[in-house]
């Protein structure tokens, strides 16, 4: 029986990014353009990946993909969803409301905070 389930459109800000290394989960999924957040959101650094917090002043800068059933599970199953992050709505800069994978802000406690909101730019001083 085939899926009728509609496509997710999901946020990425981080590793699943393209030209980060886990783009490849998203080699089936339709990519859409880049976005960024309201500034109503936090970036951590958690070493050799980001989380997105929800609160705080930041507008975090991401993709957006349309995934299907499969690869949206697929995803899932990669952010550990929901026992590390969880997939929750969050608000664009343009007024859409789209999924992204959030960590729970007590998870987060003590990580350094990626000012400019955008994963890519988190070696760089400025």
């Amino acid at each position: 029986m085939q899926d009728i389930r509609p496509p997710v459109v999901v946020f990425v800000y981080g590793t699943l990014r393209d030209g980060e290394p886990n783009h490849s989960l998203l080699a089936s999924a339709r990519f859409l353009g880049v976005a960024r957040t309201v500034p109503r959101y936090t970036l951590v650094d958690m070493g050799s990946y980001p989380a997105l917090v929800a609160g705080g002043l930041n507008q975090v800068v991401g993709e957006l993909y349309e995934l299907d059933t499969g690869t949206l599970e697929e995803v899932d199953e990669y952010e550990d969803h929901p026992a590390f992050y969880r997939r929750s709505p969050v608000e664009l800069e343009d007024g859409r409301e789209v999924s992204s994978y959030l960590l729970p802000e007590a998870m987060a406690v003590g990580s350094r905070v990626i000012e400019s909101g955008d994963w890519g730019q988190r070696s760089r001083v400025g």
